[in-house]
């Protein structure tokens, strides 16, 4: 049986460290400031972006990678271990391009290669953490077959709540329409974002003003997992006082068994804008 390698895209916003303690693969993709464009998490770091997103009078785009940007990352790895087997696990195909990249990019090999490309339906560390417990089986010798049927575990026993400091951000991106983020903004009106099965941005209640939205948050996380023990990861954009607030409003209604952090990065970061909180919840 050959090894299990594990290869995902930077919208995981998994540290560096982790990434490399855990030998996983992390193709990019770009953010792009007018005519300059950066890899992201390789050239642009999440606390650049954030302050280049708040002095620049540009709106930054993204963009996915490339078929021959996987093309070269899959053949890396079977011309150095041709009995592999990888798993490739992207960003949700209902915000990006970045999964039929990585399908495109199967079809092109010029090596044999037992190839597994999954839509997370998710984002940021909504899949960060498949690809972590992922690589951790992979490292511990799990077949293939076992990571894929956790892998499907975690992606339907987690939940991702969110707050954006401001609708301006998904409204650029087109993720809502402008009527809703002015609405939001005057009456002060907190959505709480969640990923939903089909990988969309979706609102699943909308709260006056920031406490009582964190509240809320704590409340639907009760009801998804009650008191059976969770792993939590804290996310955080810019700034995370808001996200580690919420988190200890969260630690002390909850059963949590672990505890990570995230600074989203540069792509999420230019759909959700500076002091987004969010905490992505599995259960153990």
């Amino acid at each position: 049986m050959g090894k299990v390698k594990i290869v995902t895209d930077s919208t995981a916003d998994i540290p560096l460290e982790i990434r490399q303690r855990l030998d996983i693969e992390m193709v990019p993709l770009k953010v792009i400031f007018g005519d300059e464009a950066y890899l992201d998490a390789v050239e642009i770091s999440p606390s650049q972006f954030y302050e280049k997103l708040i002095s620049s009078p540009i709106v930054p785009t993204t963009s996915q990678p490339s078929p021959l940007d996987f093309v070269k990352v899959y053949e890396d790895i079977l011309k150095e271990e041709p009995d592999a087997s990888i798993i490739s696990i992207h960003l949700s195909s209902a915000f990006s391009g970045t999964y039929q990249s990585a399908v495109l990019g199967h079809s092109m090999l010029e090596v044999e290669g037992d190839v597994t490309i999954i839509d997370s339906k998710t984002a940021s560390y909504g899949f960060g953490i498949m690809a972590i417990k992922a690589a951790e089986m992979a490292a511990a010798g799990e077949s293939k077959e076992a990571i894929l049927t956790e892998i499907e575990r975690l992606r339907l026993d987690k939940q991702i709540y969110f707050l954006v400091n401001t609708l301006e951000y998904l409204q650029k991106g087109g993720r809502i329409g402008k009527a809703a983020a002015l609405f939001g903004s005057i009456l002060n009106v907190k959505p709480i974002l969640t990923v939903d099965e089909e990988g969309m941005v979706t609102a699943v209640d909308k709260v006056r003003g920031q406490k009582k939205a964190m509240q809320r948050i704590v409340e639907l996380f009760k009801r998804d997992f009650g008191q059976s023990p969770v792993n939590m990861i804290i996310g955080w954009a810019h700034n995370d006082e808001l996200a580690m607030e919420l988190a200890e409003l969260a630690k002390a209604e909850l059963n949590v068994h672990s505890i990570g952090k995230t600074e989203i990065g540069s792509v999420i970061g230019t759909h959700v804008g500076p002091g987004t909180a969010a905490l992505f919840i599995n259960r153990v």
